[in-house]
């Protein structure tokens, strides 16, 4: 059993997943030029947005106090190691995407399979290794990281965040909001979410 709730990282990943199949879908697309598309397209901004958000955070307030407690212990940190790499390999595709001279489908395709692996490797090894190692504060401060790296632009990723999980996940996740922040989740963010055309349709 774990020795945290990881259901938060669980969602984004799941997020992240949901949206490589839209980015897939658009690029794929052969009547106009994905680039342009993307460059529209309020679901590639939110997309790299919460990826950004997701992996500083993890980059800043996990990997280095997980690798500190793991001093000496070199497959543990072969595998931080690696984490780190895999977040390294992603940045640049997500760039190429949006200014690469390589077809966009080809780059989506690479980052696909870049980010996904990297998403299964961290599920699978990464966050049990993570959850025996954290202390309880230090696992609150990546909490208080990832939020601080969202920002302002909550309003838009967490209902971005929360799209089609069930109601018990969304409503654990807002449960850590203060009263106002919720009631504006139900009574402004969501339906402006509901309303914002994420992809292009065809």
């Amino acid at each position: 059993m774990s020795e945290y709730d990881w259901t938060l990282m669980y969602v984004m990943h799941d997020a992240l997943r949901r949206e490589l199949e839209h980015l897939a879908e658009v690029t794929a697309r052969e009547d106009d030029d994905p680039r342009r598309l993307l460059a529209a397209a309020a679901g590639w901004e939110l997309f790299k947005l919460s990826l950004h958000a997701h992996h500083t955070a993890e980059d800043e307030a996990l990997w280095p106090v997980v690798r500190e407690t793991l001093a000496g212990r070199a497959d543990d940190l072969a595998l931080l190691d690696a984490m780190e790499a895999e977040h390294a390999a992603v940045d640049p595709l997500i760039e190429a995407v949006d200014t690469g001279a390589e077809p966009v489908g080809e780059i989506v395709d690479a980052l696909a399979t870049a980010l996904t692996a990297h998403l299964a490797h961290e599920e699978k090894e990464a966050i049990p290794l993570i959850d025996a190692t954290l202390k309880a504060e230090q696992f609150q401060n990546f909490g208080q990281v990832h939020g601080r790296h969202v920002g302002p632009n909550a309003p838009r990723v967490l209902p971005w965040l929360l799209d089609g999980v069930d109601d018990a996940t969304a409503a654990a996740t807002l449960s850590v909001l203060p009263e106002p922040a919720r009631t504006a989740f139900e009574t402004q963010w969501q339906p402006a979410y509901r309303a914002l055309q994420r992809w292009p349709t065809a």
